[in-house]
């Protein structure tokens, strides 16, 4: 999936990929319905409600059985959404059965476990979005592990690398941000009024694991309405791999701006055009990626916050979390199905690389020079003087080197000197170890 399914004029930016849907109100409806028959069902399993609660419950949790629009507006009310659709559920089951539905829970309970199961759903195609990333990056740096190009710090030419090793840099925070989510254990949550589950008598805390069972998430060693750290943990891997795909679609921004011209977005009718320029390729994958994480790290900032929770119930954290968390993971959905798009369609210009090292006119080669030269602090002065002969007066290093006296070259030696491929180090022996650390890596 590509474009949004909600029709918002900034979906197609904001909301775009399977994680979007995921987190829709229709979705929030569905998994706090899907909650409340998983917790009829585990309770009708150890005999703890009739067994035909679970049946006449299930029947009645049908999302197309409830109006959105009327629960939101009922819930500003009594401050969740829980408590109208507990209401309008226990209508649609039979007057004997009633007293079961939603039996022993608080609101809560229903709106965290709800958080957590559209949680992982929203992983899903996540997940398969960072994978798909991480394939393409490690393509990318089986096919250019000798593509030499200009290593940049600070935003200037530094020393030689390879794109394969930039590349196999990328793939490698991918695949620790997919793991990271993918390694997550979400919870459960049932506790009750306030923790106890004490409608249950003492046997509540036998409802927690066939739960978790029903629903697929883990199972909770005690409930954690004011524990906040499986949220937390949630929005700050999130956070992280949203700060991975930024940080990648920020290099491939700089790439492909005009003067550098490395790599180029996938081209397609209309895409990346200006509404006064003609001639424009707007790098608007990039700069989609960037526009949705430029947000998050606000929202896991308000999560984190958010962990100051009073006693067994908080006021107003823990109802800050819920559009928060669906916005962390819309966003963090939608850069990563940007940045597939992106990778896998991106065009990587060997021969522009190989130009711009030319344009330094060698200068880039200075360290190698010095290491040549010794590696001594007098050959450092040696070098840093030829060098500002060689910016002053326009000339390339090697001219620069060969008409000063003091280096003690052939040139043969100077050119061997200033061979950007001679100087790559370990480079492509990391490119290697990436690879074999990445699953379903391919060489060239």
């Amino acid at each position: 999936m590509t474009a949004s399914t909600t029709g918002g004029l900034f979906s197609g930016t904001f909301a775009r990929g399977g994680a979007a849907p995921e987190v829709s109100d229709a979705a929030w409806l569905a998994a706090m319905l899907d909650v409340e028959a998983a917790l009829a069902g585990a309770q009708a399993a150890i005999g703890l409600v009739p067994a035909e609660v679970a049946a006449e419950v299930e029947d009645a949790c049908q999302p197309e059985f409830f109006d959105i629009a009327e629960l939101g507006g009922d819930a500003a009310q009594s401050g969740n959404p829980v408590i109208p659709l507990v209401a309008a559920l226990r209508e649609r089951v039979k007057p004997e059965l009633r007293r079961f539905v939603h039996y022993g829970a608080t609101s809560q309970d229903i709106n965290d476990t709800a958080s957590m199961l559209i949680a992982c759903r929203a992983l899903v195609p996540i997940l398969a979005d960072l994978s798909a990333c991480a394939d393409a990056c490690a393509r990318l740096a089986g096919e250019h592990r000798g593509t030499v190009m200009a290593g940049r710090t600070v935003l200037q030419h530094a020393v030689p690398v390879t794109f394969g090793l930039k590349a196999a840099g990328w793939m490698s925070a991918l695949d620790h941000s997919r793991a990271g989510l993918s390694e997550l254990r979400l919870p459960v949550q049932y506790g009750g009024a306030a923790g106890t589950l004490s409608v249950l008598g003492d046997r509540g805390h036998e409802v927690l694991p066939r739960l978790a069972a029903e629903l697929g998430l883990a199972d909770p060693v005690i409930p954690w309405h004011t524990d906040r750290t499986p949220v937390a943990r949630l929005a700050c891997a999130l956070g992280m791999a949203s700060g991975t795909l930024g940080k990648i679609a920020t290099d491939v921004k700089l790439l492909t701006q005009t003067e550098v011209g490395e790599a180029a977005e996938p081209t397609a009718p209309g895409r990346g055009n200006s509404s006064a320029m003609p001639h424009k390729r707007n790098p608007v994958g990039a700069m989609s990626v960037l526009a949705c994480v430029q947000r998050v790290p606000g929202l896991v900032a308000s999560v984190l916050g958010g962990m100051l929770q009073e006693h067994e119930r908080a006021a107003g954290p823990w109802q800050a979390e819920w559009e928060t968390l669906g916005e962390l993971l819309r966003l963090t959905g939608s850069a990563a199905s940007w940045l597939r798009e992106v990778l896998e369609g991106l065009t990587v210009d060997a021969s522009r690389m190989r130009a711009n090292l030319d344009a330094t006119r060698g200068l880039m080669m200075a360290e190698h020079v010095v290491a040549r030269l010794g590696g001594t602090s007098q050959a450092r002065g040696l070098v840093d003087a030829v060098c500002a002969r060689a910016a002053d007066e326009g000339l390339s290093l090697r001219e620069a080197m060969l008409a000063d006296p003091g280096v003690d070259l052939t040139p043969e030696e100077v050119d061997a000197a200033l061979d950007p491929a001679a100087y790559l180090g370990s480079a492509p022996t990391f490119v290697d170890r990436a690879l074999d650390a990445h699953p379903n890596a391919t060489r060239s």
